[in-house]
């Protein structure tokens, strides 16, 4: 990087010393990627500056790099406990033994249980996450929004 080219500096990430974030993207993002195919991150897009503002974005393609972009997984901004805690849907279905009704009693209780951890998730944003750059780790708060 030179360092008399603002534009570079632009393309920095090591310049972000907090996001903004809403929780409902966090917890959305998370549950997007457990539910479906491809990928829900929370997205930085440069130019960089000290306070910035992160939105769900959803690909299944990576173009973070050809975009300069910065990507959040929603896993490093949701506190470790409530994401163990994240229903399984699966694991009780495997259970079932292919009764129908039971699967569809399974599938109503875990979208009970969904319900309760998005509200429990929304709450349980970190305060602060390590963003990797080209110079190494970088620290930055996280402020949410709402």
């Amino acid at each position: 990087m030179v360092e008399d080219d603002p534009s570079a500096e632009a393309d920095d990430p090591s310049a972000i010393r907090s996001v903004a974030l809403s929780p409902e993207d966090a917890v959305d993002a998370y549950v997007y990627g457990r539910e479906n195919p491809g990928e829900a991150v929370l997205r930085v897009t440069p130019p960089f500056h000290g306070r910035m503002r992160a939105r769900i974005h959803v690909y299944r393609v990576d173009d973070a790099e050809l975009t300069g972009a910065v990507h959040l997984s929603p896993a490093t901004v949701i506190a470790d406990d409530v994401l163990a805690a994240y229903p399984d849907l699966e694991s009780a279905l495997a259970e079932a033994d292919n009764d129908p009704a039971a699967d569809d009693r399974l599938r109503d209780r875990h979208a009970d249980a969904v319900v309760e951890w998005r509200t429990r998730a929304r709450d349980a944003i970190v305060d602060s996450i390590t963003l990797e750059t080209d110079d190494g780790t970088h620290r930055v708060d996280l402020k949410t929004l709402g």
